[in-house]
Protein backbone atom coordinates (compact mmCIF):
# COMPACT_ATOMS: atom_id res chain seq x y z
CA UNK A 1 0.00 0.00 0.00
CA UNK A 2 1.03 3.28 -0.98
CA UNK A 3 1.16 6.50 1.67
CA UNK A 4 -1.09 9.16 0.67
CA UNK A 5 -3.86 11.69 2.14
CA UNK A 6 -7.03 11.13 2.18
CA UNK A 7 -8.66 10.14 -1.05
CA UNK A 8 -10.44 13.40 -1.18
CA UNK A 9 -10.32 15.77 1.61
CA UNK A 10 -13.78 16.94 3.16
CA UNK A 11 -14.83 20.44 4.27
CA UNK A 12 -13.82 21.32 7.97
CA UNK A 13 -15.89 20.53 10.35
CA UNK A 14 -16.22 23.07 12.99
CA UNK A 15 -14.09 22.01 16.23
CA UNK A 16 -15.99 23.82 19.26
CA UNK A 17 -19.70 23.03 20.49
CA UNK A 18 -20.76 20.60 17.44
CA UNK A 19 -22.22 17.07 17.24
CA UNK A 20 -19.80 14.48 17.71
CA UNK A 21 -19.27 12.08 14.99
CA UNK A 22 -18.73 9.40 17.17
CA UNK A 23 -21.54 7.26 17.35
CA UNK A 24 -23.31 3.95 17.63
CA UNK A 25 -21.04 2.37 14.98
CA UNK A 26 -17.45 3.57 16.56
CA UNK A 27 -18.08 2.32 19.88
CA UNK A 28 -18.96 -0.88 18.39
CA UNK A 29 -15.89 -1.42 16.28
CA UNK A 30 -13.48 -0.17 19.15
CA UNK A 31 -14.71 -3.47 21.12
CA UNK A 32 -14.35 -5.30 17.93
CA UNK A 33 -11.38 -3.85 16.63
CA UNK A 34 -9.25 -4.17 20.37
CA UNK A 35 -10.45 -7.89 20.21
CA UNK A 36 -9.72 -8.75 16.88
CA UNK A 37 -6.48 -7.39 17.40
CA UNK A 38 -6.01 -9.39 20.34
CA UNK A 39 -6.51 -12.78 18.66
CA UNK A 40 -3.73 -12.11 16.78
CA UNK A 41 -0.85 -13.13 18.63
CA UNK A 42 2.25 -10.69 18.80
CA UNK A 43 4.41 -12.06 20.87
CA UNK A 44 7.67 -10.27 21.54
CA UNK A 45 10.19 -12.82 23.54
CA UNK A 46 12.40 -9.64 22.73
CA UNK A 47 15.65 -11.09 19.88
CA UNK A 48 13.83 -10.50 16.39
CA UNK A 49 11.20 -13.52 17.86
CA UNK A 50 8.12 -11.76 16.89
CA UNK A 51 5.89 -11.33 14.02
CA UNK A 52 3.28 -8.10 13.78
CA UNK A 53 2.85 -8.11 10.15
CA UNK A 54 -1.24 -10.07 10.32
CA UNK A 55 -1.71 -7.18 13.01
CA UNK A 56 -0.39 -4.53 10.66
CA UNK A 57 -2.15 -5.30 7.51
CA UNK A 58 -5.49 -5.87 9.66
CA UNK A 59 -5.05 -1.72 10.76
CA UNK A 60 -4.11 -0.83 7.26
CA UNK A 61 -7.28 -2.52 5.68
CA UNK A 62 -9.32 -0.49 8.24
CA UNK A 63 -7.32 2.80 7.59
CA UNK A 64 -7.96 2.24 3.78
CA UNK A 65 -12.05 1.70 4.46
CA UNK A 66 -11.77 4.56 6.10
CA UNK A 67 -10.23 6.16 2.62
CA UNK A 68 -6.81 6.41 4.07
CA UNK A 69 -2.94 4.80 1.84
CA UNK A 70 -1.68 3.41 4.22
CA UNK A 71 2.16 2.68 3.71
CA UNK A 72 3.12 -0.88 5.47
CA UNK A 73 7.23 -0.68 6.21
CA UNK A 74 9.57 -3.41 7.27
CA UNK A 75 13.36 -3.28 8.23
CA UNK A 76 13.31 -7.12 8.54
CA UNK A 77 10.19 -9.29 6.82
CA UNK A 78 7.46 -9.50 9.29
CA UNK A 79 8.25 -6.84 11.94
CA UNK A 80 5.70 -4.58 10.10
CA UNK A 81 5.05 -1.03 10.59
CA UNK A 82 1.66 1.07 9.60
CA UNK A 83 2.41 4.48 9.32
CA UNK A 84 -0.75 6.77 7.22
CA UNK A 85 -1.44 10.59 7.07
CA UNK A 86 -4.61 12.52 7.36
CA UNK A 87 -4.63 15.99 6.22
CA UNK A 88 -5.88 19.59 8.00
CA UNK A 89 -7.56 21.83 7.31
CA UNK A 90 -4.91 24.27 7.86
CA UNK A 91 -1.89 23.71 6.47
CA UNK A 92 0.22 26.64 8.66
CA UNK A 93 -0.35 24.13 11.08
CA UNK A 94 2.41 21.60 12.78
CA UNK A 95 1.66 18.20 12.49
CA UNK A 96 0.45 15.68 15.22
CA UNK A 97 1.76 12.27 15.85
CA UNK A 98 -0.87 9.73 17.28
CA UNK A 99 0.68 6.25 17.55
CA UNK A 100 0.14 2.76 19.15
CA UNK A 101 2.38 -0.08 19.22
CA UNK A 102 0.99 -3.80 17.70
CA UNK A 103 3.37 -6.41 20.17
CA UNK A 104 2.59 -7.77 23.11
CA UNK A 105 4.66 -9.66 26.16
CA UNK A 106 4.07 -12.83 26.32
CA UNK A 107 1.36 -14.75 28.50
CA UNK A 108 1.15 -18.30 29.67
CA UNK A 109 -2.17 -19.62 28.75
CA UNK A 110 -2.11 -21.87 31.84
CA UNK A 111 -1.93 -18.95 34.49
CA UNK A 112 -5.08 -17.05 32.77
CA UNK A 113 -8.63 -17.02 33.41
CA UNK A 114 -9.33 -17.44 30.06
CA UNK A 115 -7.00 -17.58 26.89
CA UNK A 116 -4.79 -14.56 26.39
CA UNK A 117 -5.30 -14.48 22.95
CA UNK A 118 -9.31 -15.22 22.94
CA UNK A 119 -10.40 -11.45 22.53
CA UNK A 120 -13.02 -12.75 24.33
CA UNK A 121 -15.80 -10.41 25.34
CA UNK A 122 -17.38 -10.89 28.39
CA UNK A 123 -19.77 -9.25 30.91
CA UNK A 124 -18.83 -6.00 29.36
CA UNK A 125 -15.17 -6.78 29.99
CA UNK A 126 -12.64 -6.77 26.86
CA UNK A 127 -9.85 -9.90 27.84
CA UNK A 128 -6.50 -10.57 26.56
CA UNK A 129 -2.99 -9.93 26.29
CA UNK A 130 -2.53 -6.39 24.94
CA UNK A 131 -6.41 -5.41 26.33
CA UNK A 132 -4.34 -2.01 28.17
CA UNK A 133 -0.92 -2.53 26.88
CA UNK A 134 -1.96 -1.57 23.71
CA UNK A 135 -4.48 -2.95 21.44
CA UNK A 136 -7.45 -0.75 23.10
CA UNK A 137 -5.72 2.32 22.09
CA UNK A 138 -5.20 1.05 18.56
CA UNK A 139 -8.46 0.57 18.57
CA UNK A 140 -9.72 3.98 19.77
CA UNK A 141 -7.39 4.96 16.87
CA UNK A 142 -9.11 2.96 14.36
CA UNK A 143 -12.56 3.64 14.98
CA UNK A 144 -12.21 7.17 15.25
CA UNK A 145 -10.70 7.81 11.69
CA UNK A 146 -13.32 6.05 10.49
CA UNK A 147 -15.57 7.92 12.36
CA UNK A 148 -14.48 10.94 11.35
CA UNK A 149 -15.21 9.09 7.78
CA UNK A 150 -18.13 8.53 7.82
CA UNK A 151 -18.77 12.36 9.32
CA UNK A 152 -16.90 14.32 6.66
CA UNK A 153 -14.83 15.36 9.59
CA UNK A 154 -11.22 17.35 9.07
CA UNK A 155 -8.95 18.13 11.85
CA UNK A 156 -6.92 21.26 12.00
CA UNK A 157 -3.90 20.18 11.90
CA UNK A 158 -2.29 17.28 10.03
CA UNK A 159 -2.97 13.63 11.79
CA UNK A 160 -0.23 11.34 11.40
CA UNK A 161 -1.07 7.86 13.00
CA UNK A 162 1.61 5.05 13.32
CA UNK A 163 1.07 1.78 14.26
CA UNK A 164 4.45 0.34 15.07
CA UNK A 165 6.40 -2.74 15.67
CA UNK A 166 8.77 -4.21 18.56
CA UNK A 167 8.09 -1.23 21.20
CA UNK A 168 8.08 -4.60 23.69
CA UNK A 169 11.92 -4.92 23.14
CA UNK A 170 14.44 -2.26 21.67
CA UNK A 171 12.51 -0.78 19.39
CA UNK A 172 14.95 -0.98 16.71
CA UNK A 173 12.63 -2.98 14.07
CA UNK A 174 9.88 -0.37 15.01
CA UNK A 175 9.83 3.59 16.27
CA UNK A 176 13.39 3.27 16.11
CA UNK A 177 13.58 2.01 12.38
CA UNK A 178 11.17 4.67 11.51
CA UNK A 179 12.48 7.72 12.81
CA UNK A 180 16.19 6.47 11.64
CA UNK A 181 15.42 5.65 7.98
CA UNK A 182 11.98 7.17 7.28
CA UNK A 183 11.78 10.66 9.01
CA UNK A 184 9.97 12.13 5.97
CA UNK A 185 6.49 10.46 6.58
CA UNK A 186 6.87 12.62 10.14
CA UNK A 187 7.73 15.82 8.38
CA UNK A 188 5.85 18.65 10.86
CA UNK A 189 5.28 16.88 13.52
CA UNK A 190 5.85 18.74 16.55
CA UNK A 191 4.07 16.82 19.29
CA UNK A 192 2.71 12.97 19.60
CA UNK A 193 0.40 10.93 22.27
CA UNK A 194 0.44 7.79 22.86
CA UNK A 195 -0.02 5.12 25.45
CA UNK A 196 0.14 5.00 29.60
CA UNK A 197 -1.55 8.38 30.47
CA UNK A 198 -5.18 9.83 30.84
CA UNK A 199 -6.50 6.89 32.83
CA UNK A 200 -8.57 7.11 35.60
CA UNK A 201 -6.67 6.13 39.38
CA UNK A 202 -8.52 5.92 42.12
CA UNK A 203 -7.18 7.59 45.05
CA UNK A 204 -8.23 7.95 48.42
CA UNK A 205 -11.58 9.82 49.52
CA UNK A 206 -13.64 8.83 46.35
CA UNK A 207 -11.25 10.74 44.43
CA UNK A 208 -11.02 9.99 40.67
CA UNK A 209 -7.45 11.37 38.98
CA UNK A 210 -6.13 10.94 35.47
CA UNK A 211 -2.30 10.81 35.20
CA UNK A 212 -1.20 12.50 31.88
CA UNK A 213 2.23 11.56 30.76
CA UNK A 214 4.52 14.41 30.34
CA UNK A 215 7.87 12.74 31.02
CA UNK A 216 9.59 9.07 30.77
CA UNK A 217 12.61 7.77 33.06
CA UNK A 218 15.20 6.57 30.44
CA UNK A 219 16.14 3.77 30.00
CA UNK A 220 19.48 2.02 31.15
CA UNK A 221 19.51 -2.26 30.69
CA UNK A 222 22.50 -3.27 31.86
CA UNK A 223 25.34 -6.29 31.03
CA UNK A 224 27.31 -7.05 33.96
CA UNK A 225 30.54 -9.54 33.60
CA UNK A 226 32.70 -10.45 36.64
CA UNK A 227 36.18 -12.70 35.58
CA UNK A 228 38.07 -15.12 37.97
CA UNK A 229 39.99 -17.89 38.42
CA UNK A 230 38.40 -21.42 37.03
CA UNK A 231 38.81 -24.60 39.25
CA UNK A 232 37.50 -26.98 41.52
CA UNK A 233 34.86 -26.28 43.78
CA UNK A 234 36.29 -27.91 46.58
CA UNK A 235 39.50 -26.04 46.32
CA UNK A 236 40.06 -22.20 48.23
CA UNK A 237 39.19 -19.53 45.34
CA UNK A 238 39.50 -15.62 46.55
CA UNK A 239 39.38 -14.67 42.64
CA UNK A 240 35.81 -16.43 42.29
CA UNK A 241 33.93 -15.31 39.65
CA UNK A 242 30.46 -16.03 40.89
CA UNK A 243 31.21 -14.13 44.37
CA UNK A 244 32.50 -11.00 42.94
CA UNK A 245 29.30 -10.89 40.89
CA UNK A 246 26.99 -11.58 43.54
CA UNK A 247 28.86 -9.01 45.62
CA UNK A 248 28.43 -6.23 42.84
CA UNK A 249 24.76 -7.25 42.22
CA UNK A 250 23.68 -7.02 45.81
CA UNK A 251 25.51 -3.62 46.10
CA UNK A 252 23.23 -2.71 43.50
CA UNK A 253 20.37 -4.05 45.00
CA UNK A 254 20.45 -2.65 48.14
CA UNK A 255 21.44 1.01 47.39
CA UNK A 256 19.75 4.01 48.19
CA UNK A 257 19.20 6.61 45.38
CA UNK A 258 19.17 10.34 45.74
CA UNK A 259 16.04 12.39 45.35
CA UNK A 260 16.42 14.35 41.85
CA UNK A 261 13.36 16.15 41.09
CA UNK A 262 12.63 16.78 37.57
CA UNK A 263 10.20 20.10 36.51
CA UNK A 264 7.42 17.39 36.13
CA UNK A 265 7.23 15.59 39.10
CA UNK A 266 7.51 18.69 40.61
CA UNK A 267 4.17 19.95 38.98
CA UNK A 268 2.99 16.41 39.99
CA UNK A 269 3.76 16.63 43.79
CA UNK A 270 2.40 20.18 43.50
CA UNK A 271 -0.78 19.12 42.61
CA UNK A 272 -1.65 16.09 44.27
CA UNK A 273 -0.71 17.93 47.54
CA UNK A 274 -3.40 20.72 46.63
CA UNK A 275 -5.77 18.08 45.45
CA UNK A 276 -5.12 15.82 48.70
CA UNK A 277 -5.12 19.33 51.37
CA UNK A 278 -1.61 18.62 52.09
CA UNK A 279 0.28 22.21 53.23
CA UNK A 280 3.76 21.25 51.41
CA UNK A 281 5.42 23.24 48.58
CA UNK A 282 7.58 21.37 46.08
CA UNK A 283 8.93 24.24 45.15
CA UNK A 284 10.83 25.33 48.29
CA UNK A 285 14.29 24.78 49.50
CA UNK A 286 15.02 21.96 51.53
CA UNK A 287 11.23 20.16 50.49
CA UNK A 288 11.41 16.58 51.36
CA UNK A 289 9.58 14.31 48.51
CA UNK A 290 9.55 11.67 50.80
CA UNK A 291 7.38 13.16 53.58
CA UNK A 292 4.73 14.43 51.43
CA UNK A 293 4.74 10.69 49.61
CA UNK A 294 3.81 9.11 52.96
CA UNK A 295 0.98 11.39 53.15
CA UNK A 296 -0.85 10.58 49.28
CA UNK A 297 -2.17 6.63 50.02
CA UNK A 298 -2.84 5.67 46.90
CA UNK A 299 -1.79 8.62 44.83
CA UNK A 300 1.69 7.87 45.78
CA UNK A 301 2.26 5.49 43.54
CA UNK A 302 1.67 7.79 40.43
CA UNK A 303 5.11 9.71 42.25
CA UNK A 304 7.15 7.20 43.90
CA UNK A 305 8.89 5.66 41.32
CA UNK A 306 10.05 8.82 39.72
CA UNK A 307 11.75 11.18 42.44
CA UNK A 308 14.74 8.72 42.01
CA UNK A 309 17.24 6.84 39.43
CA UNK A 310 16.66 3.02 39.75
CA UNK A 311 18.18 -0.01 39.92
CA UNK A 312 17.21 -3.15 39.78
CA UNK A 313 18.85 -6.78 39.39
CA UNK A 314 16.51 -9.12 37.09
CA UNK A 315 18.72 -11.67 35.50
CA UNK A 316 22.05 -14.44 36.55
CA UNK A 317 24.12 -16.59 34.84
CA UNK A 318 27.11 -18.39 35.82
CA UNK A 319 28.70 -21.51 35.88
CA UNK A 320 27.90 -25.43 34.30
CA UNK A 321 28.58 -27.78 36.96
CA UNK A 322 27.45 -28.05 40.38
CA UNK A 323 31.89 -28.85 41.72
CA UNK A 324 33.33 -26.01 39.31
CA UNK A 325 33.90 -22.72 39.63
CA UNK A 326 33.62 -21.00 36.32
CA UNK A 327 36.04 -18.28 34.96
CA UNK A 328 33.31 -15.71 34.31
CA UNK A 329 30.08 -15.13 35.87
CA UNK A 330 26.98 -12.41 33.65
CA UNK A 331 24.38 -10.45 35.49
CA UNK A 332 21.77 -8.10 33.96
CA UNK A 333 20.16 -5.11 35.49
CA UNK A 334 16.77 -3.14 34.74
CA UNK A 335 18.40 0.06 35.30
CA UNK A 336 16.12 3.93 34.51
CA UNK A 337 17.62 7.46 34.74
CA UNK A 338 15.78 10.62 35.12
CA UNK A 339 16.39 13.44 33.06
CA UNK A 340 19.83 14.88 33.98
CA UNK A 341 20.43 12.45 35.80
CA UNK A 342 22.57 9.68 33.21
CA UNK A 343 25.99 11.04 35.10
CA UNK A 344 25.02 10.12 38.51
CA UNK A 345 23.98 7.32 37.06
CA UNK A 346 27.27 6.37 35.53
CA UNK A 347 29.66 6.99 38.51
CA UNK A 348 27.41 5.51 41.05
CA UNK A 349 27.45 2.00 38.73
CA UNK A 350 31.27 2.11 38.46
CA UNK A 351 31.69 2.61 42.24
CA UNK A 352 29.14 -0.10 42.80
CA UNK A 353 30.96 -2.60 40.45
CA UNK A 354 34.04 -1.73 41.49
CA UNK A 355 37.27 -3.27 40.21
CA UNK A 356 36.35 -7.14 39.60
CA UNK A 357 33.28 -6.17 37.25
CA UNK A 358 32.52 -4.93 34.28
CA UNK A 359 29.44 -3.39 33.15
CA UNK A 360 27.87 -1.63 29.89
CA UNK A 361 24.89 -0.45 28.63
CA UNK A 362 23.15 -3.41 26.88
CA UNK A 363 19.86 -1.17 25.74
CA UNK A 364 20.16 2.69 25.97
CA UNK A 365 17.31 5.00 25.58
CA UNK A 366 17.12 9.16 26.37
CA UNK A 367 14.70 10.22 29.12
CA UNK A 368 12.27 12.94 28.29
CA UNK A 369 10.04 15.63 29.32
CA UNK A 370 7.08 17.23 28.03
CA UNK A 371 6.05 20.91 29.50
CA UNK A 372 2.89 20.53 31.48
CA UNK A 373 1.88 24.32 31.47
CA UNK A 374 1.71 24.03 27.49
CA UNK A 375 -1.62 24.56 25.82
CA UNK A 376 -1.46 21.09 24.68
CA UNK A 377 -1.53 19.35 28.16
CA UNK A 378 -4.52 21.93 28.91
CA UNK A 379 -6.30 20.53 25.58
CA UNK A 380 -5.37 16.94 26.75
CA UNK A 381 -6.58 18.24 30.50
CA UNK A 382 -9.85 19.73 28.78
CA UNK A 383 -10.70 16.68 26.80
CA UNK A 384 -10.45 14.26 29.88
CA UNK A 385 -12.67 16.94 32.39
CA UNK A 386 -15.17 17.30 29.29
CA UNK A 387 -16.25 13.57 29.94
CA UNK A 388 -15.48 13.28 33.74
CA UNK A 389 -16.22 16.20 35.23
CA UNK A 390 -15.53 14.98 38.65
CA UNK A 391 -12.07 13.48 37.62
CA UNK A 392 -8.89 15.95 38.10
CA UNK A 393 -5.78 15.71 35.92
CA UNK A 394 -2.11 15.34 36.83
CA UNK A 395 0.86 15.68 35.11
CA UNK A 396 2.90 12.15 35.57
CA UNK A 397 6.16 10.61 34.58
CA UNK A 398 6.45 7.37 33.51
CA UNK A 399 8.83 5.10 35.59
CA UNK A 400 9.26 3.52 32.02
CA UNK A 401 9.35 4.04 28.47
CA UNK A 402 7.43 4.43 25.21
CA UNK A 403 8.07 4.63 21.53
CA UNK A 404 8.06 8.80 22.72
CA UNK A 405 11.57 7.79 23.20
CA UNK A 406 12.83 7.18 19.38
CA UNK A 407 10.15 9.69 17.99
CA UNK A 408 11.84 12.13 19.86
CA UNK A 409 15.02 11.75 17.51
CA UNK A 410 12.52 14.13 15.49
CA UNK A 411 12.10 16.39 17.46
CA UNK A 412 8.59 15.23 18.31
CA UNK A 413 7.25 16.07 22.19
CA UNK A 414 5.58 12.82 23.44
CA UNK A 415 2.60 12.86 25.93
CA UNK A 416 0.92 9.83 27.35
CA UNK A 417 -2.69 9.62 26.34
CA UNK A 418 -4.57 6.53 25.50
CA UNK A 419 -7.71 7.61 27.70
CA UNK A 420 -9.56 5.00 29.83
CA UNK A 421 -12.82 5.25 32.77
CA UNK A 422 -12.13 2.18 34.93
CA UNK A 423 -14.10 1.46 37.83
CA UNK A 424 -12.84 1.71 41.37
CA UNK A 425 -11.44 -1.31 42.10
CA UNK A 426 -10.02 -2.15 38.61
CA UNK A 427 -6.31 -2.22 39.14
CA UNK A 428 -4.68 -0.96 35.86
CA UNK A 429 -1.48 -0.89 36.41
CA UNK A 430 -0.95 -4.61 37.99
CA UNK A 431 -2.62 -5.62 34.42
CA UNK A 432 0.35 -3.96 32.01
CA UNK A 433 2.43 -7.06 31.50
CA UNK A 434 0.07 -8.87 34.22
CA UNK A 435 -2.07 -12.06 34.07
CA UNK A 436 -5.95 -11.45 33.20
CA UNK A 437 -5.55 -8.46 30.75
CA UNK A 438 -8.67 -6.99 30.03
CA UNK A 439 -10.25 -3.36 29.90
CA UNK A 440 -13.85 -2.36 30.37
CA UNK A 441 -16.27 -1.92 27.10
CA UNK A 442 -17.50 1.14 28.86
CA UNK A 443 -13.89 2.30 28.81
CA UNK A 444 -13.21 2.28 25.07
CA UNK A 445 -16.21 4.19 24.84
CA UNK A 446 -15.01 6.73 27.05
CA UNK A 447 -11.60 6.45 25.96
CA UNK A 448 -12.78 7.05 21.77
CA UNK A 449 -14.91 10.20 22.71
CA UNK A 450 -11.61 11.53 24.46
CA UNK A 451 -9.34 10.93 21.77
CA UNK A 452 -11.90 12.13 19.14
CA UNK A 453 -12.95 15.80 20.69
CA UNK A 454 -8.97 16.07 21.60
CA UNK A 455 -8.08 15.38 18.41
CA UNK A 456 -10.61 17.65 16.94
CA UNK A 457 -9.20 20.69 19.36
CA UNK A 458 -5.71 19.73 18.30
Amino acid sequence: MAEQHLTETPPAAPTGGEASPVDKVAYDEVVDFTSGLIRIDTTNRGGGDCRERPAAEYAAERLAAAGLEPVLLERVPGRTNVVARIAGSDPSADALLVHGHLDVVPAEAADWSVHPFSGEVRDGVVWGRGAVDMKNMDAMILAVVRAWARAGVTPRRDIVIAFTADEEASAVDGAGFLADQHAHLFEGCTEGISESGAFSFHADHGMTLYPVGAGERGTAWLKLTAHGRAGHGSKVNRSNAVSRLAAAVARIGEHEWPVRLTPTVRAALAELARLHGIDADPYAEGFDPDALIAQLGRAAALVEPTVRNSANPTMLDAGYKINVIPGHATAHIDGRMLPGGEEEFRTTLDRLTGPDVEWEFEHREVPLQAPVSSPTFAKLKAAVERFDPEGHVVPYCMAGGTDAKQFSRLGITGYGFSPLKLPEGFDYAALFHGVDERVPVEALHFGVDVLDHYLRSA
